[in-house]
């Protein structure tokens, strides 16, 4: 489901089932979970549902019942509830999208309004009927939910607000201006479903990171069986290359195995036996017999994508303000316009026709018109302004959101730094540096490994020639040899090259200087003797440190969070003034971000990768970096698409900017009509002021948001 009113209705019709104890619907995850003492039959469940507006279609099995919704602003999805309701949501845009009900729908409501019009200027004496017709086609349906949700308890729902607007409109002959608010509400509502149902999709899309076959050892040969019917205790062959099927631990091998996926490490660990794996991680360069210790629905991509969901629910969506104030305001002005329409000439013998004249005035007065045009206006044209600048805001709440932050979590590897490790030293104690990087690339021409990548990125730019070897051959986590020129090289480990040659005292302490600093060392060997060192590293964005500091200046605090090492974390959150938290898994950061809503703090967690997604959907506003994860950018309710650490802090300037505008707006707009209000009470102003006040409000607040598409930031 795309919004909390959805929820509302349909846990409101399942409620009043005699029998029914506890009802929980989940908006983001599409569930219904009931809780009743045996006497309800799973019909009765369906029909509630059915009476909420929602289709129902059967599948086999008593405890899954496949829910389609028929969705509450005119376009079908698929929803499922647990406990006799359950199974997951499908695209809510199958099919080429224009055929989606809530696109033919806005289309139409479009359509008949601009013929309308035309038809008006042509033939000004069919000009109310045409707009009649255009404002039918969007409003019967609105209108229609707006009863549902009467039914249902919810008497003054958004819905209601526009029918209320619209009727009253039309009333007092503003067909015209009611066509065209019910069209821009449907425009508004259909964006807001696409936005839904990209997200929830993209949760889903996690599931393709576990590969859809593993080969299971079992009686002494392998066979390839589906990766979801793995249990516990099997062994599993994985060959280089391929990603790991399931959680498990490393029985035999050793390989490189990249975990970027899961945990964030910026380079690829090492692992040997007893060594945790995780599934949807890439195993490297040699073949790995796995274990396994968590059967599919229990590894770490299943629980990240339940970690997801739940935290998306747990963040109750922000109540749009018209709703809120329709509680109040909608039946208020019709309160008011009763009584000023009867009292008088009930109690005092005044004119009936006068008295009902300042009656449907007051109720134009009181047509939310300017609010509901104004606040999506603001809240588009900042939209606007961030997408030219390539910063993307998945709606107005996370547009409202953001004005409130106080602590941004960042993640370090493609966030805070590139991304990818940089050669950032290349020391020589018995040849030049230039003959240093160029035996190394000689060693590493042709690997793609991040580390070799890095040293041949290095040799590129400084112009290093590159000579050929002979007899290479790569030792297992160690590194690499080769004849070089008629000498035997090598490059790897410290402790690799320890075992071919000794480390003097002065070399020690340099080496463990460049590891104080978070860098990755690598050993040039020569001939049985300590050549260089190369030490690698991945660098800070050229921004982030400016970035942090703009941060700051808008008084927001900033942490790191990262799965990397504690030590390589510290000397990256030293170069840039911001504390560490290290060696964390997504549930980890998840945990800090909860920790630090609890101490009351608003959280924006930056990120880029899959480990993020659950930090990034708990958090009060994601924020995904530019050329991140699919994952990331779907989860996130913004992205920052340059990748730029200053970015941030613009997207949470144009957001405060934008609620600024809005309460300006507001003010406007109840300004006006409290002063019409009172003057068409005293007599003063009429039925055609009140018509100025309203379209003139609209006016005003459209002006002052089109302000925001200007706004340097």
């Amino acid at each position: 489901m795309d919004c909390a009113s959805c929820a509302t209705k349909i846990e409101n019709a399942v409620r009043r089932i005699s029998g029914v104890t506890t009802v929980s619907v989940s908006a983001t995850a599409g569930t219904l979970t009931v809780t009743q003492d045996g006497s309800v039959a799973d019909a009765e469940i369906v029909s509630a549902v059915q009476a909420a507006g929602y289709k129902v279609t059967g599948q086999e099995g008593a405890a899954s019942t496949h829910v389609q919704r028929q969705d509450h602003r005119g376009g079908d999805h698929d929803d499922a509830g647990e406990a006799g309701l359950h199974g997951h949501d499908h695209d809510d845009f199958a099919g080429p999208w224009w055929r989606s009900p809530k696109v033919q729908l806005t289309a139409a409501c479009g359509f008949a309004f601009a013929i309308a019009y035309l038809l008006g200027r042509a033939y000004p004496s069919v000009d109310r009927w045409a707009f009649l017709v255009a404002l039918g086609i969007g409003l019967v349906p609105v209108a229609r939910r707006a009863f549902v949700a009467l039914r249902l308890g919810i008497p003054f729902s958004i819905e209601m607000l526009m029918t209320v607007a619209a009727v009253g409109a039309v009333v007092i002959g503003a067909t015209e201006e009611a066509a065209a608010v019910v069209f821009l509400f449907l425009v508004g509502e259909l964006l807001e479903g696409v936005a839904a149902g990209r997200a929830r999709a993209s949760i889903q899309a996690l599931t393709k990171l576990v590969p859809k076959t593993a080969l299971v050892e079992r009686g002494g040969r392998t066979e390839e069986i589906p990766a979801e019917t793995l249990v516990v205790s099997q062994t599993v062959l994985v060959r280089p290359g391929d990603r790991i099927p399931a959680d498990g631990m490393v029985v035999d091998g050793e390989s490189g195995v990249d975990e970027a996926p899961v945990t964030g490490e910026s380079v690829p660990k090492r692992k040997g036996v007893d060594d945790p794996v995780f599934a949807g991680t890439i195993n490297g360069d040699g073949a790995l017999r796995v274990r396994v210790t968590a059967a599919a629905k229990d590894n770490t991509i299943a629980r990240v994508i339940r970690l997801v969901e739940e935290a998306q629910e747990a963040k109750a969506p922000t109540e749009r303000f018209i709703d809120r104030f329709s509680r109040y305001y909608t039946p208020a002005v019709v309160i008011v316009a009763a009584l000023v329409a009867v009292l008088p000439p009930m109690l005092g013998g005044a004119p009936w026709g006068e008295w009902i004249y300042k009656g449907l005035a007051i109720l134009l007065i009181g047509c939310p018109c300017a609010l509901v045009i104004s606040t999506p206006a603001a809240i588009a044209a900042g939209l606007s302004a961030g997408a030219r600048r390539g910063l993307l805001m998945k709606g107005g709440a996370v547009l409202e959101s953001l004005s409130g932050i106080t602590v941004a979590a960042l993640d370090k590897t493609g966030t805070l730094t590139e991304g990818r490790p940089k050669v950032t030293d290349v020391i020589a104690f018995g040849s030049s540096d230039r003959e240093v990087l160029s035996v190394a690339a000689a060693l590493e021409a042709g690997s793609s490994h991040p580390l070799a990548k890095a040293i041949l990125d290095k040799a590129a730019e400084a112009g290093v020639p590159v000579p050929p070897v002979s007899e290479a051959y790569a030792s297992g986590g160690k590194g690499v040899a080769a004849k070089v020129g008629g000498a035997s090289v090598f490059l790897g480990s410290v402790g690799a090259a320890s075992e071919r040659s000794s480390l003097d005292a002065g070399q020690k302490i340099r080496i463990e200087e460049l590891r104080g600093e978070g860098r990755t060392v690598s050993v040039l060997v020569i001939d049985g003797r300590i050549d260089g060192l190369i030490a690698m590293r991945d660098e800070p964005r050229p921004d982030a440190k400016a970035g942090l500091e703009r941060l700051r200046e808008l008084g927001i605090r900033s942490i790191m969070v990262t799965g990397d090492n504690a030590r390589t974390a510290a000397a990256i959150a030293a170069t840039l003034d911001i504390e560490p938290r290290a060696d964390l898994l997504p549930e980890d950061k998840q945990k800090i971000v909860r920790a630090l809503q609890l101490a009351g703090e608003k959280v924006a967690k930056v990120g880029d990768g899959i480990n993020d997604a659950p930090a990034l959907a708990a958090a009060n506003v994601g924020i995904a970096m530019g050329g991140g994860t699919d994952v990331a950018l779907e989860t996130a309710g913004a992205a920052v698409l340059h990748g730029r650490v200053a970015d941030i802090a613009r997207m949470i300037d144009l957001s405060r900017r934008t609620m600024a505008n809005i309460r300006t707006n507001i003010g406007l707009s109840l300004g006006l009509k409290a002063v019409f209000l009172v003057t068409t009470i005293l007599g003063v102003t009429g039925l055609w002021p009140a018509i100025l006040a309203d379209t003139g409000a609209t006016v005003l607040v459209t002006a002052n948001a089109l302000r925001l598409l200007s706004a340097r930031i």
